[in-house]
């Protein structure tokens, strides 16, 4: 088995974790305030792994244009980070990540028709399953108009800049320890999301944080942290169109855990929807 396949899991896997994680976090604590707590830990974690590692030493090697999409791809990041924790505070973990997984087909395509990646019949099959999938896992009988929803435009939003940030990164990727990649995106995330927090004012929280909630947003960003490096070690031997989706794969982990943890029930067709979303990302990696 190829190594980048086995980097992927492990990124499905610690993925998984960090949605649990973050909901955890976030039911007192501002979702912005909550993701620049996260963002810190993983930045630090970034850091020390390429020093450790000594990938510092390709900070002088890096044009240019690979800064600039790695940059970018650091503002895609922060971006899809906020709406996420905005989703994670109304809706069901297990229907956010799976609105959010929709990147998965977003990312694949774009591989196919704008990076070059070869397109089998059998992954453009992957892509309908995938994503019949997901509206069976997050329908529910409400309007649409109801607070049932009121997640779903910031899910949507985190699931489109997912996949811009996926494109950036892998674009950013050529010639560039993913450890060091990981790192400079996670800086500029940073800084965002910082902005962020000081414009609103949500600074003032911090005061009355409850500490529980903080020490799960701290596993929340150790669990990212690993996700990260897992999912751009994984990116830089492997495809975009095979690495996505079993990195998405992380919805079957965040669906069980939430069953135990939140008491989220799955109906029948969400069940259905869960298998089909498996089915499809395989498809999607193996086809």
């Amino acid at each position: 088995m190829s190594s980048w396949i086995l980097l992927a899991f492990a990124s499905a896997i610690s993925a998984g974790m960090v949605s649990i994680l973050g909901k955890l976090g976030v039911t007192k604590t501002p979702s912005n305030l909550a993701t620049a707590i996260r963002t810190a830990v993983v930045l630090g974690l970034a850091w020390a792994i390429v020093a450790i590692t000594g990938a510092t030493a390709g900070l002088s090697n890096i044009d240019q244009p690979a800064l600039i999409f790695l940059m970018l791809s650091g503002l895609t990041t922060g971006a899809s980070w906020l709406m996420f924790f905005k989703a994670l505070q109304t809706g069901g973990a297990t229907k956010v990540v799976a609105i959010d997984r929709l990147s998965l087909v977003f990312t694949v395509l774009i591989g196919f028709t704008l990076l070059g990646e070869s397109a089998a019949g059998i992954q453009i099959l992957g892509l309908w399953v995938v994503s019949v999938g997901t509206v069976l896992v997050v329908y529910r009988k409400v309007e649409l108009t109801s607070t049932g929803y009121s997640w779903l435009p910031y899910a949507l939003g985190a699931a489109f800049f997912a996949t811009a940030t996926t494109v950036l990164a892998s674009i950013g990727l050529v010639q560039i320890d993913s450890n060091l990649a990981t790192a400079i995106r996670t800086s500029v995330v940073l800084v965002l999301v910082i902005a962020i927090v000081l414009f609103t004012g949500q600074q003032k929280a911090l005061r009355t944080l409850d500490l529980r909630e903080v020490v799960f947003l701290i596993l929340s960003g150790l669990a990212t942290g690993a996700s990260w490096l897992f999912f751009f070690a994984a990116l830089a031997s492997g495809p975009v169109s095979g690495v996505v989706p079993i990195d998405k794969l992380s919805i079957v982990v965040t669906a069980i855990i939430s069953f135990f943890i939140f008491g989220e029930k799955q109906t029948r067709w969400a069940v259905l929807g869960l298998a089909a979303l498996v089915a499809g990302a395989g498809l999607l990696a193996f086809g």
